[in-house]
């Protein structure tokens, strides 16, 4: 296993980290390669020292020695790793650059006019990891693909929820502005943290339509492959889960940092990969 992608997974202890940290040996240094990758793409753009100008270079250059490892040898290591495993694993290359696009619209815009908008920005920053992961994991079944957009676009939808006062720190808001509108809530109290009824009635709308991408997600994965993908379930639950906290604290997110426990996390991963090893 590439060294740097075994540091940066150990270092984040992330829902991802927990989730497949129960595979196999290769898939988990698969598991481990792709994380890495995606981590190190999101930190391109999350870099706060430089200029927009800067990132999109440094995005450029990622991308060409992506480029570079799927056809002979990138001089990143890392690259090359994932290389080696999108072919061990067969894994279509169209979402690894997908989600560099997705890295590409956090530089062009810090705000999303519609849902359609919205989902856009998930798919390829969040539903693309889910397609580059059941490749890994294994599946029979072609509605597994659905599975695996679905999924993504929820956890995405939570995240964006979660991080609602983190990213209106720094400018940034991933709620559609349609939305505020119908719920009578302004960018301006966003930006104030101003917490009244009219924002809880918006977080509302909002996690009812992560819940509806979990139920598609669960609508689509056929019994047949939910043992091989009990890593993908873990995150399903844990993420869940968080949602159900900030719906428990009526989404409060201004005055508490809303999450799940590491220790928390490892117990759904455990309790799901018992469940799918121990009962199929």
């Amino acid at each position: 296993m590439n060294q740097q992608a075994k540091e940066i997974s150990k270092k984040s202890k992330s829902s991802f980290y927990y989730a497949f940290n129960l595979l196999p040996a290769n898939k988990r240094e698969a598991m481990t390669t792709l994380y890495a990758f995606c981590r190190e793409t999101d930190d391109i753009v999350d870099e706060n020292n430089f200029s927009d100008e800067i990132k999109y270079e440094n995005l450029r250059k990622w991308r060409i020695e992506l480029e570079q490892s799927l056809t002979g040898k990138s001089e990143l290591p890392l690259l090359n790793s994932l290389s080696t495993t999108i072919k061990q694993f067969n894994i279509p290359i169209e979402p690894f650059f997908e989600l560099i696009k997705g890295m590409e619209m956090d530089i062009q815009q810090s705000r999303y006019s519609t849902m359609n908008d919205l989902i856009q920005y998930c798919y390829r920053v969040a539903a693309t990891v889910g397609l580059m992961s059941i490749e890994i994991f294994g599946y029979k079944n072609i509605s597994t693909r659905k599975f695996a957009i679905n999924l993504g676009l929820a956890l995405q939808i939570t995240n964006i929820l979660r991080d609602i006062k983190k990213d209106a720190s720094i400018g940034r808001i991933y709620l559609p502005l349609e939305d505020l509108k119908k719920f009578h809530y302004s960018e301006e109290e966003l930006f104030a943290n101003v917490y009244n009824e009219n924002f809880v009635q918006l977080m509302r709308f909002e996690a009812n339509r992560a819940k509806e991408y979990f139920a598609k997600a669960n609508r689509a994965l056929d019994i047949s492959d939910k043992p091989k993908l009990f890593a993908a379930r873990a995150m399903q639950h844990i993420y869940f889960n968080l949602l159900k906290k900030m719906e428990a604290k009526n989404f409060n997110i201004f005055e508490e940092n809303i999450k799940v426990g590491k220790a928390e996390k490892a117990v759904i991963a455990v309790a799901v990969w018992t469940k799918y090893n121990l009962v199929y």
